[in-house]
């Protein structure tokens, strides 16, 4: 299966996935990354869509419990929390990894003037 027929998919076995007539729908680059990247890791069997249904679901009501608005704006926040912990609970990584690279990231796009493209460097893991 191809990334577009594996998008294709995803949309139909993720009822909450923001969509139009195109297909999945981004407000921001970072989404669309999200996105692609769980695809991808479907489509190389880490888990099945409806696996990734439930991970999403629970972070979704985790989120909404503890005052989430569910406004629509922080969907992607909670699909990339959720893809998180998957690839967690799978052994591709661990918590302490993603951490480490979430604080590497944000010091890089604390350095980074706006409208140019973050860059993460070795020193934005000091």
């Amino acid at each position: 299966m191809n990334s577009a027929e594996a998008a294709k998919r995803a949309a139909k076995e993720i009822p909450s996935l923001p969509l139009d007539a195109d297909g999945p729908v981004f407000r921001e680059p970072w989404e669309a990354h999200a996105f692609a990247m769980a695809v991808a890791l479907h489509e190389r069997g880490l888990f099945t869509w409806p696996e990734w249904a439930a991970a999403l679901a629970d972070e979704i009501k985790h989120a909404q419990a503890h005052g989430d608005a569910d406004a629509g704006d922080t969907y992607y926040r909670h699909w990339l929390a959720a893809l998180e912990k998957l690839v967690a609970a799978k052994s591709v990584t661990t918590e302490e990894t993603l951490h480490r690279y979430r604080d590497a990231w944000d010091h890089a796009a604390d350095r980074t003037p706006h409208g140019k493209p973050i860059e993460l460097r070795p020193d934005d893991f000091a």
